[in-house]
């Protein structure tokens, strides 16, 4: 096909401004080219327009036969997932870990672990014990006792007080305490 034939020149972007060719390409290929380019972009716009046009009919179908879009998300995660479970890296894993699992060290270093969590769940509870001990002998003490009447027989006034009551003794008033 030659330009002359059709009245006009046909310019493409393939070919540099100022009308010259890329090596080793002559202006007949070049504008063979340049028409074979143009009925590909064609073509791909159509492709383009069809599958708009079955994406719209694709969902209506679905909107009709009740299929929302989290099911299909649903359906996408666990197909997702399957894959993931039959994937040769995923068998090749799951089967190195079983092995690990199996390994007189990993069994080792389980019941080392066990034993110091045992051990440490022990010391805490000894610790525990021997706070909770500790309190209750304070509390017994003189000294804690001397300052619980303080704190009761401010507490008494001040609360006395505020109730329109008179001064009294806490001993006399039934203290819960």
């Amino acid at each position: 096909m030659d330009s002359s034939e059709h009245g006009s020149s046909v310019t493409s972007p393939g070919i540099a401004i100022g009308g010259t060719l890329p090596p080793g390409l002559t202006e007949e290929e070049a504008e063979e080219m340049q028409v074979e380019l143009t009925k590909v972009d064609d073509e791909i716009q159509t492709l383009r327009q069809v599958l708009v046009a079955k994406e719209r009919h694709a969902a209506e179908l679905k909107r009709r036969l009740g299929i929302s879009p989290l099911s299909e998300i649903k359906q996408n995660i666990n197909k997702g997932w399957h894959d993931v479970q039959c994937s040769n890296a995923y068998l090749s894993a799951s089967a190195t870990l079983e092995d690990i699992g199996r390994s007189d060290a990993y069994k080792r270093t389980q019941e080392t672990l066990s034993q110091a969590g045992q051990m440490t769940s022990a010391a805490f509870s000894t610790m525990g014990s021997a706070i909770r001990n500790r309190f209750g002998e304070m509390r017994n003490s003189p000294s804690f006792k001397s300052f619980e009447d303080k704190v009761d027989n401010m507490k008494y006034k001040v609360m006395g007080r505020s109730n329109g009551e008179g001064d009294h003794s806490p001993t006399s008033n039934n203290a819960p305490f």
